[in-house]
């Protein structure tokens, strides 16, 4: 994996807002994506249909779909909520977990729904909001937890102390539930059934680059959106003494590291080998945040773009 793969040509969509992060396809077709302004839309008949279905007000991320019709949105400010896009409540989110042992999550990001019912979900720092995402990617506080939502809506803390715990996916068979970890560019994987049942290893380390949003697609896979390449500042300075790194995040933009223009997306079987890796130079689209595979097309969603984009396996 030490050069960019190809992929078949990228269809972008624009979208009426800034930083559609992620994506998520319902059964008819129909893409959902969140904007910074706090709105949801829904892109119909290819893109060629854009409706504004929900607004949050705050910053929508993570999505998924409920089994009732409702619409999970992991909002990096309000927390986990959930909207009706059929227009039911005027798209006014209910608000599903929005503190943790009486605490507001500081950046809710990223879940996956259980068949039962639980919704597993990351709030990816304890110290910074999804404003400053690169301070906790530099700053690396290891303070990322994965949580659970059960049905009859409780709360609780499975996994602490992940450096930047990102995005959540559930195995085919639900033996597991994987969450990305951004700082350590790797996708670990907590068992929930089994002989390992409880237990937390790793499905995919050393990744060739930063692993934001991650879902299970309709074949089964475990499908991980790669930001950006590795870059080797970032990787020198998060292994340094912590005054160091909260020096460098607060250096100005002109001369912070930045994102590499590119697009790639990995596909994971469940024992962690590589079944699909993608991508091509980010000229047109770039910094893939999301990525949802659907019945052979594969959708793409970027914190740093005002579209969504897709390609055909």
């Amino acid at each position: 994996m030490a050069t960019l793969p190809t992929m078949d040509k990228l269809t972008v969509l624009p979208v009426p807002g800034f930083g559609a992060e992620d994506v998520v396809v319902d059964d008819s077709g129909v893409a959902y994506t969140g904007t910074e302004d706090g709105s949801v839309f829904a892109l119909a008949a290819g893109g060629r249909r854009i409706d504004l279905v929900a607004r949050t007000g705050g910053r929508p991320l993570g999505l998924e779909l409920l089994g009732d019709g409702r619409l999970l949105v992991c909002d990096g400010n309000r927390g986990l909520l959930a909207v009706r896009p059929d227009g039911h409540r005027d798209g006014r989110p209910d608000v599903l977990v929005g503190t943790v042992h009486g605490r507001r999550m500081r950046f809710c990001n990223n879940a996956a729904v259980q068949g039962n019912g639980d919704i597993w979900f990351t709030d990816s720092s304890r110290f910074y909001g999804v404003d400053q995402w690169a301070a906790e990617l530099v700053e690396d506080t290891r303070s990322g937890r994965l949580l659970r939502r059960s049905a009859d809506g409780a709360v609780e803390v499975v996994l602490s102390g992940l450096r930047f715990g990102n995005g959540v996916a559930l195995a085919a068979d639900e033996s597991f539930v994987a969450v990305a970890e951004t700082a350590a560019r790797r996708v670990v994987r907590h068992w929930l059934s089994g002989p390992s049942a409880g237990t937390t290893d790793t499905l995919a380390g050393d990744l060739p680059g930063y692993p934001d949003n991650i879902s299970r697609g309709s074949d089964g896979l475990v499908w991980v959106a790669l930001a950006s390449p590795t870059d080797p500042v970032v990787e020198r300075v998060m292994r340094a003494p912590m005054l160091l790194r909260r020096v460098a995040w607060r250096l100005p933009e002109t001369v912070r590291p930045k994102p590499k223009r590119t697009v790639r997306v990995l596909a994971l079987a469940a024992d962690g080998s590589v079944v699909h890796d993608r991508g091509l130079p980010g000229d047109g689209f770039h910094m893939v945040t999301g990525v949802r595979e659907h019945h052979g097309r594969v959708w793409l969603s970027s914190l740093n773009q005002a579209a969504v984009a897709h390609f055909d396996l």
